[in-house]
């Protein structure tokens, strides 16, 4: 299990070193506290002798470690491991057994848990790093005078023989916290062991360079070149970015130096694919193949170079954000994809509705381990997608990309977003884990807004563009050019492109348009309006021409009936919601004070909107 909150930098001011330090220590005393506790339940029923005088002694040091901790008598986790495995060993062979069980799932829970709970991941923009460097160099001259001359190559060889530089502090905030993140993991890892802190994502990862940037910012940091206990993490998030990660891993599997930090990582190499800014940057249709493609790519080569790759898939609640029926989508990957090991994550209402409970969460991790298996055992008969169908696929995600970006890269868009959605109030919730765009500072642009408020901006005003723009233009083309039965034929045949459709129903089923029909009047958002609008027709009607049905998601009665009974919460929230907003902007022009009123209303309408509809972000 991993943990985010406290190690996400990626563009957020309230995320500091010593935030990482408290965050590792809270997941530490957490976990102590309930060691303390099973320990003294244990107590109560392993009386026997010897076995007393062990539980007594751990019952003690949990105590000391929890409330008055001595450095110099630090906890050792392994110790009481094999006090543990001791007590086993005796009720084994002096005591019948007796109470097994109990140790046994005790010992189960120190092994999946060490000391650190949930390992804690660090995250920090690659634009980030460039800068930092770049300050430090202007202080210690850590490059040659030639560098920025030099081809990434030569950069790359330049950044593996960086010294560390001193603990001075630097003139900026940014180079200090960086350069003490990067020396935190060290005293994480003695506290909590290697998996309290063990992997560096890098976000809007572009260039092997970016890779390397970090290595460089360890061994500044006063990490040996050969003691590096941490996996470095690429994050390929755009369509371009998936479109080149991987020429930049082979550049890195290439690199001696770096080759020989993964054959100390166990000759694994963890890569991070984010369908939430895929989605944002290139449509639903394209970004779902690009990763696709990425992912399949990403294997052969980490095959041919003799790595295990291992896919950490940034995933959020809605299908706009890789949601939906995650488990039918794994299951469907086939047998070009390496799938001996895939992580996700899970992120907000989706947290609590599907592992809030512990017969939701045995449920939903079955599915997904179902899923795995099942795709393993069938993927060579019926999963994998042919070399016509992956080109028919290809085919239908650059006309939906075509037809995204002309949505996109209309000049009122983010204008749009802005006046209509309840976009600009998404900070003033204070219910995601970072602030709503990276820069803070000045217009609002497109790449520097999170996927977060940019999908639940559209889920409040209940039209989801993320979750099925392009694919209606998509297979619209296709039918023009004659190519309606294979597109059928792929529907029927191959589970990938289905579930694909099925998340897209999905978002669709929680449309709904005549709540702001109004725009469609608007003169100078109602060409956006119409194009929303008329996309989301065409991508209904090909869609039931596809599956033969007439409603969307009959094929899931029961999900079908959930979105129904919360839309009942969510339709009345939502129109308050929009004539707040409309009078919001009217008291804004005027200069009245009812504005904080209406804003308060938009804000708490919010809370209800997000709550209500389980995956709206």
């Amino acid at each position: 299990m991993g943990f985010w909150p406290g190690g996400d930098r990626d563009g957020n001011p309230f995320v500091k070193t010593d935030t990482t330090i408290k965050v590792a220590e809270s997941l530490r005393a957490a976990l102590l506290r309930c060691y303390y506790f099973d320990v003294r339940r244990l107590k109560r029923r392993l009386t026997f002798k010897e076995v007393d005088l062990i539980i007594a002694e751990w019952e003690e040091k949990l105590y000391q470690e929890l409330f008055t901790p001595d450095p110099a008598k630090p906890f050792h986790y392994l110790d009481m491991l094999k006090a543990m495995l001791k007590i086993r060993e005796v009720l084994i062979y002096q005591n019948n057994g007796l109470f097994l069980n109990l140790v046994d799932n005790f010992i189960s829970k120190m092994r999946i848990f060490g000391l650190h709970f949930a390992t804690l991941d660090l995250r920090q923009e690659s634009t980030v790093h460039e800068k930092v460097l770049n300050i430090i160099n202007e202080r210690d001259e850590i490059f040659p005078d030639n560098y920025d001359s030099l081809d990434e190559i030569g950069k790359i060889k330049i950044l593996t023989h960086l010294k560390a530089v001193s603990k001075t502090p630097f003139t900026d905030d940014l180079t200090n916290d960086t350069l003490a993140s990067v020396r935190a993991v060290k005293i994480i890892q003695d506290k909590n062991g290697e998996a309290g802190c063990n992997r560096y994502i890098i976000s809007q990862c572009n260039s092997a360079l970016n890779v390397m940037e970090v290595f460089a910012l360890f061994l500044l940091g006063g990490w040996k070149k050969d003691h590096i206990n941490l996996d470095i993490v690429p994050l390929f998030e755009t369509v371009d970015d998936l479109h080149h990660a991987a020429r930049i891993m082979t550049t890195l599997y290439s690199n001696p130096d770096y080759r020989a930090h993964l054959k100390r990582r166990n000759e694994t190499q963890t890569i991070m694919v984010g369908f939430s800014d895929g989605t944002k940057d290139g449509g639903y249709l394209m970004a779902n193949w690009s990763i696709y493609k990425a992912k399949e790519q990403l294997t052969r080569i980490s095959q041919e170079h003799g790595i295990r790759v291992v896919f950490f898939d940034g995933r959020g609640g809605p299908p706009a954000r890789g949601g939906g029926k995650t488990h039918r989508f794994y299951s469907s990957l086939g047998k070009k994809i390496a799938n001996k090991e895939i992580q996700l994550t899970i992120q907000g209402q989706t947290v609590s509705s599907n592992f809030g409970t512990v017969d939701s969460a045995q449920f939903n991790i079955e599915q997904l381990v179902h899923a795995g298996i099942s795709n393993d055992l069938f993927s060579a008969r019926k999963v994998t997608l042919s070399e016509e169908e992956e080109a028919l696929l290809s085919e239908m995600a650059d006309i939906s990309y075509l037809a995204y970006t002309g949505l996109r890269d209309h000049n009122y868009f983010t204008e749009y977003l802005s006046e209509v959605s309840p976009l600009q109030f998404y900070g003033e919730t204070n219910i995601g884990s970072r602030p709503t765009k990276r820069k803070n500072a000045g217009k609002l642009e497109l790449k520097d807004l999170r996927a977060i408020p940019f999908v639940g901006a559209f889920s409040q005003l209940k039209q989801n563009v993320s979750g099925y723009y392009g694919v209606g233009s998509a297979l619209q083309e296709m039918e023009k050019k004659g190519k309606w039965k294979e597109v059928k034929n792929l529907y029927v045949n191959s589970p990938y492109f289905k579930t694909l459709l099925d998340n897209s129903e999905m978002a669709m089923k929680k449309c709904f348009f005549p709540l702001t029909e109004t725009f469609s009047r608007h003169p100078k958002f109602g060409k956006i309006w119409m194009l929303i609008f008329n996309e989301f027709e065409l991508s209904k009607k090909y869609i039931f021409k596809l599956s033969g049905k007439q409603e969307l998601m009959s094929d899931y009665p029961i999900e079908q009936l959930s979105i129904q009974m919360r839309e009942r919460i969510v339709l009345p929230l939502t129109t308050i919601q929009q004539y707040a907003i409309v009078k919001f902007r009217e008291a804004e022009k005027s200069g009245s004070g009812m504005k904080k009123i209406y804003e308060k209303l938009i804000i708490r309408c919010s809370f209800g909107i997000i709550n209500a509809a389980r995956n709206s972000a």
